[in-house]
């Protein structure tokens, strides 16, 4: 019984040593902007942009592993030129396992769009983002050897909370084709973890979050007045992991004015390359927007998830204010 509670132990303390290594993702990353590089704030059709997503994840195998993200962005002019500055706050909250590890985040994120044409959309922006995080656990829901051997906790070099400064920054392009300004794409670039923090429940220990690089792109494509697909992709490394999450969604707006359709219905599948294929479906009835999609896995945890992985639920506004300086006014203006 010794040597249960002491490989438990041992693989809960290592989990926790290495878990700076994890950071949040959300199979609908498209909802997360600053999550993938906080140079892509403020591209949008709006002026405010608010998103929040819900994720619960191996439901079917253990305690539910939760997330969420809460994104708000502000677009405005900047004096007379067509270029934009957005301010935008991303807080994160995931919560793990039977022990309870837990990560919150708070990030303050700046933004500038520079206008490379006089003559159409076409934007590089700049964006930072840093605040704080704080994580922790349950120390009470852990049981190691020196709790079976003296009825107390004796892991002394242990803490329950940390807290540290993070920062990242990004790059992002953004452009039309065609006269009518209807095909948008955008290509971004982003170094997550820039300060390498430490980051680590053990006492002095020289523990670091790697740096993580996110390269991302869209492009939405017409099919006609009232109908378009929309291809997105992430490719993400950190430290000796990778991932490749990407796919497409179809869309088709109802209503007699395609600029301003009562609703407009979107559908497509993404795909989390040997993790999990994702279906995806989305409506706007303008200004809100609400998602849905699900994660079944195929990586080698299938027979035991009997294919379940996590469900999402997404939920966004976006608008324009009432003010003279407001950006569907503008000419031209960042927006994918």
């Amino acid at each position: 019984m010794r040597r249960v509670f002491t490989l438990t132990a041992l693989l809960f303390f290592t989990a926790l040593l290495q878990s700076q290594a994890q950071d949040i993702h959300f199979s609908q990353f498209f909802e997360a902007p600053l999550v993938r590089n906080p140079s892509l704030a403020g591209i949008f059709n709006g002026d405010v942009r608010v998103q929040g997503v819900f994720r619960s994840q191996w439901q079917s195998v253990t305690t539910p592993f939760v997330s969420e993200s809460i994104n708000a962005e502000y677009k405005m002019p900047v004096g007379q030129s067509n270029d934009f500055v957005t301010l935008g706050m991303q807080l994160l909250h995931d919560k793990a396992g039977t022990a309870a590890l837990t990560t919150t985040t708070l990030y303050p994120a700046l933004n500038y769009h520079k206008a490379l044409s006089a003559d159409k959309s076409t934007y590089l922006s700049m964006g930072f983002m840093g605040g704080l995080v704080q994580r922790s656990f349950d120390r009470s829901k852990v049981t190691t050897d020196h709790t079976y051997d003296n009825g107390v906790d004796g892991e002394g070099n242990i803490n329950s909370r940390y807290i540290y400064l993070d920062g990242s920054a990004g790059m992002s392009f953004n452009s039309t084709i065609g006269y009518d300004e209807k095909t948008t794409y955008f290509l971004g670039l982003a170094y997550h973890h820039f300060n390498q923090p430490k980051a680590s429940f053990y006492n002095n220990a020289a523990v670091t979050v790697r740096p993580k690089w996110v390269a991302s792109g869209g492009i939405k494509l017409p099919v006609n007045e009232m109908s378009y697909f929309t291809l997105e992709a992430d490719y993400t490394k950190q430290d000796k992991a990778s991932e490749v999450l990407a796919g497409f969604m179809y869309s088709r707006k109802i209503g007699y004015d395609y600029d301003n359709p009562l609703y407009t219905v979107h559908f497509g599948s993404y795909m989390r390359i040997n993790d999990a294929f994702i279906p995806v479906v989305k409506l706007d009835y303008h200004p809100f927007s609400v998602a849905l999609s699900y994660d079944i896995n195929i990586s080698t945890l299938k027979t035991a998830s009997q294919y379940r992985g996590g469900a999402e639920f997404s939920v966004a506004y976006v608008g324009f204010l009432d003010r003279d300086n407001s950006t569907k006014n503008a000419v031209m203006c960042p927006h994918f």
